[in-house]
This record gives C-alpha cells, structure tokens and sequence, in this order.
C-alpha cells in the first residue's frame, strides 16, 4: 500500500525586501504540493524549535550531512515541527541554517494526519510532534523512521537514534 503524505496548506512567512522596513516578511500558503510534488525529499520532524536534542543533535546533524543527502539523489531535506513560522524563521536563522528548509506546522494539521502530534505535558508543551523522520518520493512516503515509545504522556526520555541523519544516509545509500 501506498502512503500518501497529508494534504495541507502550511501558512509560512517569507522575506520579501519589497516591503522595506525592519521586518520585511509577508505570508504565503505552501501546500503539500509545493514541497513533496515532483521531488524526493527527506523529511524530518521533531519536539520544538529551541530545545535541547534538537537544537544541538538534529538540525545541526542535519545542516552537516546535507550535501551527504543530495548526494544519493534526494531534492531537498525538510525540517518540520509544530512551530509557527515566525518561531521557525527565527530558529533557522539562530541555528545559522544554510541548506535545511523549515517548515511551520503551527495549528498540528500535517502532524496528526500524519498521526504524529502527542501530548507533551512534564514539558508544558502541550501538543508537538513525535520525532520521526521520512523520505517521500513524488509525495509517496518511500520510507518511514519512528523513534521508539510514542506516548501522550511525556513518559519518556526523548529518544533519538531511529532519525538521526545517519540513519537515513544509511537507508539511502543502501537504495542506491
């Protein structure tokens, strides 16, 4: 069976130095289609922009083995979380993100279809996304990484070594 990415609209803020002025950002809708139609991609998705594990392992792991990715065919690496756009935007720029593109999933939409968004409550989080990773093909999902433990309880201790960058090198490089 083939599964089919969610279809959603992510609302994301982009520059555009038209507007001028301190802040020059305006709103554009990105749909499915305009990040998984047409391209093999890697997607990964996690807690939240700031936090410890992925602000130091993820996305910097991540941003290093971009080229690695591209490598073995691959369009494009996403990162995804249950972050509004502007906390993303500022997260990508803190992290000093060259290659990576983010993308918002404020609202949760894409997660919970995607059958990802948990309860996050010992962090006071409220709803994120459970970390996982993907490869999607033409907006098929090739490939499907979970870490272990899907809770609504914060009763775990944030595992990350199921979507860690290696482990999809490892997966694409043997698809070769």
């Amino acid at each position: 069976m083939r599964t089919i990415v969610p279809q959603v609209t992510f609302k994301t803020r982009v520059r555009d130095e038209s507007i001028g002025g301190s802040n020059p950002y305006r709103w554009q809708d990105m749909t499915t289609d305009d990040y998984f139609k047409n391209k093999r991609v890697v997607v990964f998705s996690l807690p939240g922009a700031f936090t410890p594990t992925c602000s130091t392992y993820q996305v910097p792991g991540y941003e290093q083995n971009y080229d690695r990715i591209r490598n073995t065919g691959v369009d494009e690496v996403y990162c995804i979380s249950v972050n509004d756009s502007f906390v993303m935007n500022k997260w990508a720029q803190d992290q000093q993100l060259q290659n990576i593109k983010m993308i918002p999933d404020g609202a949760g939409e894409f997660t919970r279809m995607m059958g990802m968004l948990v309860d996050k409550p010992a962090q006071g989080f409220g709803q994120r996304s459970w970390r996982y990773a993907m490869v999607v093909n033409n907006g098929v999902i090739e490939q499907m990484f979970e870490e272990p433990g899907i809770n609504n309880a914060s009763s775990d201790d944030d595992p990350y070594g199921q979507t860690t960058p290696e482990m999809i090198i490892q997966y694409l490089e043997n698809t070769m």
